[in-house]
């Protein structure tokens, strides 16, 4: 197949990419080092069915040739990067969004939308299945996001209804692995390489609040079979086994082998008291659930950053 990847340079859009690359797939990234790295471009070009295309993934853009899937993984992911680049994380996941749904029309192509987790906001329901429609602040800070993704679901879904696109969703839930950028601030990273650095543990809130952590390899192959099945409703993947983030904390500390103080700092505005997803329909509908344990994948990671 001939597949375009937009976010080819972030860490699951390069990850998505390689494995495509594996399989013998001719691949398109697309990608403006907003929030990518560029040594994960270096990386995909040693394949010779990979090419690179530098653009933002906000504006159309012009693709020569047939295309089978359309992929939108393009977006800011981490609330310190994505409160940095309010505008411009709107812009990839609303106009971005119509702008490929409209390529994937013109082309023939099926479309491949990258949600989130964050469509349920703090959630009143838990876990959290995909019928559940959330709980989120539509002008709150982390709204530039939650709701940009909301709307790419609903543009994603009028597509399909209204031009016979053929379209997948996933809401994505915490993932982590190899290539994450060191410095996007979110949990898992901030506190391995806290750990690392011999730094205390910087905890918000009480640590009291919780999520679910999921290897990059599970959400990739999650990701493969649901190309595989023609369903056009979300699907959750994610991980259901739930942490608090004291928890978390000190297992990154057991498997680094630092036992550091913890620093306590005031938790965000609308930041989820809890997040654990229920994975029935992918389970159901994929033969899907995650297979790579929480403290493996975790130990896989911190080798990485240590290297």
């Amino acid at each position: 197949m001939r597949i375009l990847v937009t976010g080819a340079a972030g860490f699951l859009g390069s990850h998505l990419a390689e494995r495509l690359l594996l399989e013998g797939h001719r691949v398109i990234g697309v990608d403006n080092f907003s929030s990518g790295q560029p040594r994960n471009i270096e990386l995909l070009s040693k394949h010779a069915e990979f090419r690179f295309v530098e653009a933002d993934a906000a504006e159309p853009l012009a693709i020569e040739g047939s295309l089978d899937w359309v992929m939108h993984f393009a977006s800011p992911a981490s609330p310190p990067r994505y409160l940095k680049m309010p505008l411009q994380t709107l812009r990839v996941n609303g106009e971005g969004t119509r702008h490929l749904l409209e390529l994937a029309l013109a082309k023939g192509a099926k479309f491949f939308l990258a949600s989130t987790s964050e469509v349920y906001g703090d959630p009143l329901v838990h876990p959290q299945p995909e019928t559940y429609w959330g709980n989120v602040n539509p002008i709150g800070p982390r709204a530039i996001y939650d709701e940009a993704k909301r709307y790419a679901e609903t543009l994603t879904v009028a597509y399909q209804q209204a031009q016979g696109v053929s379209t997948r969703i996933i809401r994505i839930f915490n993932t982590y692995g190899p290539r994450m950028d060191a410095e996007d601030g979110r949990v898992v990273t901030n506190f391995i390489n806290q750990a690392l650095r011999g730094q205390p543990l910087t905890i918000y809130g009480d640590g009291s609040q919780t999520r679910s952590f999921q290897y990059v390899d599970d959400l990739i192959e999650g990701i493969r079979r649901l190309m595989e099945v023609e369903y056009h409703l979300p699907v959750n993947l994610g991980n259901p086994e739930e942490y608090t983030m004291l928890e978390l904390a000190q297992l990154i500390q057991e498997l680094v082998g630092s036992k550091l103080p913890l620093v306590y700092q005031p938790l965000p505005q609308d930041d989820p008291r809890q997040r654990r997803p229920d994975i029935s329909r992918a389970k159901a509908l994929l033969g899907w659930e995650p297979r790579v344990p929480v403290r493996e994948g975790l130990a896989r990671t911190i080798a990485y950053f240590r290297e």
